[in-house]
């Protein structure tokens, strides 16, 4: 995984590092340099426009200036008022970095097709810590920003990541500090090897899973979430439907064990299970409040690791009561909301500043936090988080979210901790999605596409937009 700081965070290392300003300067100047080269194909006769603010993202462009004019570039440098640029193969944005939060009026770029963008550290105007761009301001679009030491949220969140192109990171002897200092990480490929295999004597009750979800009329969801624990490595899935005869469900034949919910009392689902996922397709019929029906599942099956989705999260109906189910259990919770049902309940939108308020939640409520989107943000109550990139609109259609719960149910299952299982299920989820059609996929075909991700190690698709620029790219682990 790769360290994520926020703009206050690489503010600290920056501070603390031991090394003169100048030569990170320097060396910041020579990978902005190096990438501009790569982009124009060579410098000589090149026309290059900077623009260079007063602070550190200014003189790396300087510096940047200074290496490409040696190589033979025609090189301009502008300040950030200007209002139009000059005619130029390549355009710098070294204006602002990522501790910029007021609106920013890029100029305009020349006519006739525009100069390709490189960005320094941000695209200038993008906030650094949320990814958005102030009311009254903007950002040119890069092609390619090179940042250093560490990714940025605001290169991964909102707006930023539409506006960051292919992020190369530089660590410029930084790396080191940055790996110390991060508290969130971005998940990749390479962290699927994370998920725990199966020992060779291995049988099915050591990674079961049990589903209370769905309701008469309503049993697509919980067959979504059950065939995607399945693809995903569950050993057994036991379903239990509330008000619903496991013979009168009508699944599809498959591996799926249907079995009875007694009133009143639905831990007998999930005798023998090594964790449980609850709520897709409840419906609203179900109690609220840890006295309800979810919240007594939770609590009676307090010693497995949950995953609570959907109806369940409305069930549980606020922090407050998540808070009060979470201190009554020994095993982590897992709450997946999308910004509808975390509008429900916390009671305001998440905000601009996703990763902050995903953080807030799992602090006061003590579960592991999943905010749903094509960027998907995960927090633990001690602040370590984790952002999957890996998302796209090809999952906004009915029914992927329960594939996903069931995603992370099964690693939970098979003995992931609970902040690594929703992010690496997150991640997945989103790969999977880009082996699948480009138009038309439904939430159905996602299953198999897991297992296929899964079973390749990693995926035969471009991977998010990050780009490792050589060995020195830091990489982090997990605390």
């Amino acid at each position: 995984m790769i360290p994520v700081l926020t703009p206050a965070e690489m503010a600290r290392v920056d501070r603390e590092a031991t090394e003169p300003v100048d030569a990170l300067i320097a060396r910041a100047g020579r990978a902005v340099a190096a990438e501009a080269l790569r982009l124009l194909g060579g410098a000589y006769g090149r026309r290059v426009v900077v623009i260079a603010g007063s602070g550190n993202n200014g003189a790396d462009g300087r510096a940047a200036a200074a290496t490409l004019a040696a190589r033979g570039a025609r090189v301009a440098v502008v300040p950030p008022g200007e209002g139009a640029l000059p005619p130029a193969d390549l355009v710098l944005d070294a204006a602002y970095g990522t501790g910029l939060s007021r609106p920013y009026r890029p100029p305009a770029l020349p006519p006739g097709g525009g100069p390709q963008v490189l960005a320094v550290d941000i695209p200038s105007g993008v906030n650094g810590a949320t990814g958005e761009i102030p009311a009254g301001g903007g950002a040119l679009g890069a092609e390619v920003t090179v940042t250093f030491g560490a990714l940025k949220p605001g290169l991964l969140l909102g707006a930023g990541r539409g506006r960051s192109g292919r992020v190369a990171i530089s660590g410029i002897g930084l790396e080191a500090a940055c790996s110390a200092a991060a508290s969130a990480w971005l998940v990749t490929d390479d962290d699927a090897a994370l998920l725990p295999g199966r020992p060779a004597d291995a049988h099915k009750w050591q990674s079961a899973l049990g589903v209370v979800a769905g309701s008469p009329g309503m049993t697509g969801a919980p067959w979504m979430v059950s065939h995607g624990a399945m693809r995903a490595g569950a050993g057994y899935v036991r379903l239990g439907i509330p008000g619903l005869d496991p013979g009168a469900a009508r699944l599809p034949p498959g591996e799926v064990v249907g079995v009875a919910v007694d009133p009143g009392d639905w831990a007998g689902v999930v005798a023998r299970c090594r964790a449980v996922v609850v709520g897709p397709g409840l419906g609203t019929a179900v109690g609220r409040g840890p006295e309800g029906e979810v919240g007594r599942l939770l609590v009676g099956a307090g010693e497995l690791p949950a995953v609570v989705d959907a109806d369940g999260i409305g069930a549980l109906g606020s922090l407050d009561a998540v808070a009060e189910v979470v201190s009554r259990r020994s095993a982590p919770l897992v709450l997946t909301p999308h910004d509808g049902e975390w509008l429900r309940l916390v009671g305001s939108a998440p905000g601009p500043d996703r990763l902050e308020a995903v953080r807030s939640a799992a602090r006061h409520s003590g579960a592991v936090v999943l905010l749903k989107g094509s960027v998907t943000v995960v927090a633990a109550p001690d602040g370590r988080a984790l952002i999957a990139g890996a998302g796209s609109a090809r999952l906004a259609t009915a029914g992927t979210g329960d594939v996903l719960s069931g995603v992370i149910g099964a690693f939970l299952a098979r003995g992931m901790p609970a902040l690594e299982a929703a992010g690496l299920g997150a991640h997945a989820h989103g790969r999977a999605a880009g082996l699948g059609r480009g138009e038309g996929l439904v939430a159905g075909d996602l299953p198999e596409l897991v297992a296929a991700w899964l079973s390749a190690g990693v995926a035969r698709v471009p991977a998010a937009a990050v780009e490792l620029a050589g060995a020195a790219a830091p990489r982090g682990g997990w605390a």
